[in-house]
């Protein structure tokens, strides 16, 4: 496993848990190594919006589609 999908796992285990700070921490770890995954910028966005950080949580959701803008749920 890459260091990335390991932090990624990691945060989602944290925020499958409700541990919204532990696992902010891992996605932004994952972000500093790829910031053009549009993955990252969503689990990063779903933190944040579970904190009620909402416009940042907005920022997130739009670096997200701007990457890739296909809607993944559509076909």
């Amino acid at each position: 496993m890459d260091k990335i999908q390991e932090l990624v796992s990691k945060g989602k285990s944290f925020l499958d848990d409700g541990n919204f700070d532990d696992a902010l921490g891992f996605f932004e770890q994952a972000l500093l190594l790829n910031q053009n995954d549009p993955d990252l910028w969503n689990f990063k966005g779903i933190t944040l919006r579970s904190l009620g950080r909402y416009e940042e949580a907005m920022d997130c959701f739009n670096k997200s589609l701007k990457i890739d803008p296909r809607d993944r749920n559509s076909s």
